[in-house]
């Protein structure tokens, strides 16, 4: 499956790292990439996170991170879609 991060997500994604970079440019990076790493998991399991909140996702805690992953499976599409990218202590939904 192809793993497609939306709009919504993306910017999460940037607003998220941007956020860390302010402190330490080196943690901000190193983030980056153990996001990148676990998401790029998704298109072989894409069932690996737990049923989500909202009906229809799915959410996957992120190791060695403060964020969890919003996501839903796109079987017909081939794909998976990542919603939102939330910090753990936001609350949702």
């Amino acid at each position: 499956m192809k793993v497609v991060w939306l709009a919504r997500a993306r910017a999460n994604r940037t607003d998220a790292i941007a956020y860390i970079a302010q402190e330490s440019p080196r943690a901000a990076l190193d983030q980056l990439d153990e996001i990148e790493r676990q998401t790029d998991r998704l298109a072989d399991y894409p069932e690996i996170g737990r049923v989500g909140r909202k009906p229809g996702t799915r959410e996957c805690v992120l190791n060695r991170t403060p964020f969890v992953l919003v996501y839903r499976v796109r079987p017909e599409a081939g794909r998976v879609e990542i919603l939102r990218l939330l910090h753990g202590r936001q609350k949702y939904p």
